[in-house]
């Protein structure tokens, strides 16, 4: 698709105030993710988008939320846009290592000098109106501002928090994305669908994978109460290559759904056809092919949908990041709740079926309050069962930008997963149980999981000296 309407780039303008350098706005970037923190109606937010001239009102936007897999669907769907001709802009969470990690434009991070410029305008804005705004408003405002500046045809944005407190919630999305939904306790599960569907406004299609059919059918009658446009879930999984059909085809799927009403329901009314479109239905083209169009199919055989999921990057930071050059193999994933963790899990014994593993230690660290951990513990012990292997504990740091709530007590939990007979201990830092976990299994065909939380992804790679990351960090 290409859209006729397009407007050519304008000059980059910053707000007359205080010039900060990309250092200092890291350092309040940093110092301000607890301001402003409990404002459930988006007071502040709705007044800096005003200030800003109301940026929300003037993108398309698609939101994407749920339990687990957003990042995943994001970049799915921006890879997708981008083959239609699009011009995408996508804003996700949590960063790795660098805040520039969240903004990028047809997959592309932005740089750090149009980081601080944005930043800058934005951070004036705020301070000329009187506001004292967090950094998740901050941020979720130089998104607006960057993809309004670059004329994004569409605008992908993760729901980061559950519920109408996100401040991506001001915008009027034409798509909301449901990835899954998985209440840690199920009695509070309709409410929490609730909550999820609060983005959804009077006209906004939504899609969801979750495979509940009591959640979609709850889903499907709250739409329907919000004048949404309710779209059939998801029931199959993109083709991937192995492993990632079983780990991540469904959030393939569910970009791909999304990508389809984009382009041929949203982006329709100001768009062309032009060649090497992957999801557009072009008219008069129902019913079998006449043998011209057959012969013309043959001279100019057309990329299809299933071709480029085999083709697809994969691979992003921190979400079952596999490292095969590192010796002993690294395997990444932020999975800290329960449902991530069977992910996890069943990616590991897919690995395990593709080339055996010759000696498997898993270094996990959670701060995650809400983890159903007696479920947790069964699960170590089924998978354990069947797979050799031991776990290390090991506590997690506190890093702005990531959830701040207390580490596991790796002596405590250590001690519990023993009691399920599965083999663990304790370390007191992520440094102790790496470099254990490395001399515990073979270096050729041994595997060392980090996961639990991002900021076990985020100590992996300073760890490693690494300061900056790409979109898609090769393995």
């Amino acid at each position: 698709m290409k859209n006729l309407n397009k407007q050519t780039t304008p000059k980059d303008t910053v707000a007359l105030g205080k010039q900060r350098s990309y250092n200092e706005i890291i350092e309040f970037l940093d110092a301000n993710w607890k301001t402003n923190a409990n404002d459930a109606a988006l007071s502040v937010m709705k007044k800096l988008d005003a200030a800003l001239g109301t940026l929300s009102s003037k993108l398309n936007t698609i939101l994407v939320t749920g339990t687990n897999g957003k990042s995943l669907t994001i970049n799915f769907m921006a890879q997708l846009l981008r083959e239609e001709g699009l011009h995408v802009g996508t804003f996700s969470a949590p960063h790795m290592l660098t805040y520039n990690e969240r903004l990028s434009i047809n997959t592309e991070l932005i740089s750090n000098k149009a980081f601080t410029d944005v930043a800058n305008e934005v951070i004036n804005a705020a301070e000329s109106a009187g506001l004292k705004a967090n950094s998740s408003e901050i941020l979720t405002a130089m998104a607006l501002l960057y993809f309004h500046q670059n004329n994004v045809d569409v605008a992908i944005l993760e729901v980061s928090r559950i519920g109408t407190s996100d401040a991506t919630a001001i915008c009027t999305p034409k798509i909301a994305a449901i990835t899954r939904v998985t209440a840690e306790k199920e009695e509070a599960t309709k409410e929490f669908i609730q909550d999820v569907l609060s983005i959804v406004k009077p006209g906004t299609h939504v899609v969801s994978a979750d495979q509940s059919k009591i959640n979609l059918q709850v889903m499907h009658e709250l739409v329907e109460k919000k004048n949404g446009v309710w779209s059939m879930p998801i029931r199959k999984l993109a083709a991937l290559s192995y492993p990632f059909e079983q780990l991540h085809g469904r959030c393939a799927a569910l970009a791909e759904r999304v990508a389809q009403i984009y382009v041929n329901t949203i982006n329709a009314k100001d768009a062309i056809v032009v060649n090497g479109t992957l999801l557009t239905k072009q008219k008069g083209t129902r019913g079998r092919p006449t043998l011209e169009a057959k012969r013309q199919l043959e001279l100019n055989p057309k990329k299809t949908v299933e071709q480029f999921w085999k083709e697809v990057n994969i691979s992003l930071s921190g979400r079952f990041q596999l490292l095969e050059k590192e010796k002993p193999t690294i395997l990444l994933d932020s999975a800290s709740n329960l449902d991530a963790f069977k992910n996890l899990l069943l990616g590991i014994r897919l690995l395990h079926y593709q080339r055996p593993l010759k000696g498997l230690t898993l270094v996990i660290g959670n701060n995650n309050p809400d983890l159903a951990f007696a479920e947790f513990l069964k699960l170590l012990r089924y998978f354990f069962k069947k797979n050799s292997g031991q776990v290390i504990i090991c506590p997690t740091s506190s890093i702005p930008g990531q959830p701040d709530t207390p580490s596991w007590d790796a002596e405590k939990i250590a001690n519990d997963i023993k009691l399920m007979k599965v083999k663990a201990r304790a370390a007191k830092n992520f440094k102790e149980a790496f470099e254990a976990a490395v001399k515990t299994v073979d270096e050729r065909h041994g595997l060392v999981v980090l996961a639990g939380s991002p900021s076990l992804v985020t100590e992996y790679w300073k760890y490693k000296g690494i300061k900056k990351l790409s979109p898609a960090p090769a393995a």
